[in-house]
């Protein structure tokens, strides 16, 4: 419970509807930041202080603790000051590109099932750092179709919708490898390469206990030139997900 945020509103005698309306989120997000001690993401952080006449600090004094695991900390950092990210992804969606629900469900259904809120506010900070810093790195995705096609289609309209405004922003590339592109070298698993601000690049590769970092990225680059290449351009990919004739 943060009782911190939920004096405040009473105070101002705003509710989680009154809230929600002027922030842009669902109330059950705000229900959750006062019930769950949930962390906004830094733009809400910012608007909600204002609208509550409170510092973010007083509300949300731990924010800026560090929540990740400490193996994931260095991707982290290296995430946050990146010039550039290219990320596959051959089962589900990158995690910088998840909607809360659909982070829940993912998360739900590993090894994170016993802190998922944890974990949901931890990613949810993660696309705050990268996406809405001043200057946000030129982002590629390109994302297997298989990925598309797994998930509640409850969860997975919203997060089409996301994906979709993502894809249209100037700075982030969506691209969907297709099922009828057949078998290609991505299906040994996913991987993220990012350009540091100095130029050099490091890799990340994940597996079922943890995730390492890599300056050996060159047989990245040729996974990565060949998953690209045969994936659908820019355009045609916010047609398909938009279309999304596998919903049902």
């Amino acid at each position: 419970m943060n009782r911190a945020v939920q004096i405040a509103m009473a105070e101002v005698g705003e509710t989680a509807d009154s809230l929600a309306a002027q922030v842009g989120v669902d109330p059950k997000t705000v229900a959750r930041w006062v019930s769950q001690d949930r962390v906004p993401q830094t733009r809400h952080r910012a608007h909600v202080a204002e609208i509550l006449k409170r510092d973010m600090e007083d509300l949300w004094p731990d924010a800026q603790r560090r929540r990740e695991p400490a193996w994931f900390r260095p991707w982290t950092e290296i995430e946050r000051e990146a010039a550039g990210l290219r990320w596959y992804e051959s089962a589900v969606l990158p995690g910088l590109l998840q909607t809360e629900e659909y982070a829940r469900a993912v998360l739900s259904s590993g090894p994170l099932v016993a802190d998922v809120e944890h974990h949901i506010g931890t990613r949810l900070q993660r696309q705050a750092a990268v996406f809405d810093r001043p200057r946000p790195p030129l982002s590629v995705f390109v994302i297997d179709e298989a990925a598309l096609r797994r998930g509640d289609p409850k969860v997975m309209g919203p997060q089409l919708d996301h994906l979709v405004a993502l894809a249209e922003r100037p700075n982030v590339m969506v691209h969907v490898l297709p099922l009828d592109a057949g078998l290609h070298p991505g299906q040994a698993g996913p991987f993220v390469i990012a350009t540091t601000a100095d130029g050099d690049d490091v890799g990340y590769l994940d597996d079922q206990a943890a995730g390492r970092i890599t300056n050996d990225v060159a047989p990245l680059w040729a996974v990565w030139d060949t998953v690209r290449s045969v994936a659908l351009p820019r355009n045609q990919t916010i047609g398909f997900l938009r279309a999304r004739s596998w919903l049902t």
